[in-house]
């Protein structure tokens, strides 16, 4: 297995990367984001994306996207092919593109937003901290990627300032957290969390 910063050479793996993205959308029933297999090779050509391979199979992906003109970046469409599930593949991923966001790109803060429980305790463990959406990127163009996720009608409710997902950021500047006093993801907590905001924003309403 290796893992490596994509490239160009890397494009022929953007359709079953896109394919991988949307099964899982389907499986997990939450929300993910369509991607186009035009949008993923646009990140292996800037040296902006992550790629696992087994040989010549694909394992899993992770890119790079930077907004606000550079001054947040995220780190997106983390996926991992069923084949290599339950590996411990996702997080070697994720460590790899969260550094090569501090090396690219030293002083812009790294954002995430997610549903998923596993992303979560991966970004609390690199040193993200939860936080309200208007401390996100006020960046239009990132919002606006969300239309094809199937609680962005929650976002428009809320006026992009909550929905399922959960905001995550690490900042640069700020002081982080000796490694011996982290604190530990505490996943009940979390899930209580989530169900609490399905139950405001996904019942029915009364007739």
């Amino acid at each position: 297995m290796k893992i490596v910063i994509a490239d160009k050479s890397h494009s022929i793996y953007a359709d079953i990367i896109c394919q991988t993205i949307a099964e899982a959308a389907k499986v997990r029933g939450t929300g993910i984001a369509k991607r186009e297999p035009e949008y993923i090779i646009t990140k292996m050509e800037n040296g902006n994306a992550v790629i696992a391979l087994d040989g010549e199979k694909f394992a899993g992906f992770c890119y790079i996207e930077k907004w606000g003109h550079g001054k947040f970046v995220a780190n997106s469409g983390l996926i991992v092919h069923p084949d290599y599930r339950n590996l411990g593949l996702a997080k070697q991923i994720k460590q790899l593109v969260f550094d090569h966001s501090r090396q690219k790109f030293p002083d812009a803060k790294i954002f995430s937003i997610t549903t998923g429980l596993a992303v979560m305790k991966m970004n609390s463990d690199l040193g993200y901290k939860p936080v309200t959406f208007s401390e996100l990127t006020t960046d239009q163009s990132f919002w606006n990627g969300c239309q094809t996720c199937k609680n962005y009608d929650v976002l428009q409710r809320t006026e992009q300032k909550m929905c399922l997902c959960t905001g995550m950021l690490y900042d640069p500047s700020a002081k982080q957290e000796l490694k011996s006093e982290k604190r530990e993801f505490d996943t009940k907590v979390w899930t209580r969390l989530k169900n609490i905001k399905q139950s405001i924003f996904l019942k029915k309403d009364k007739k």
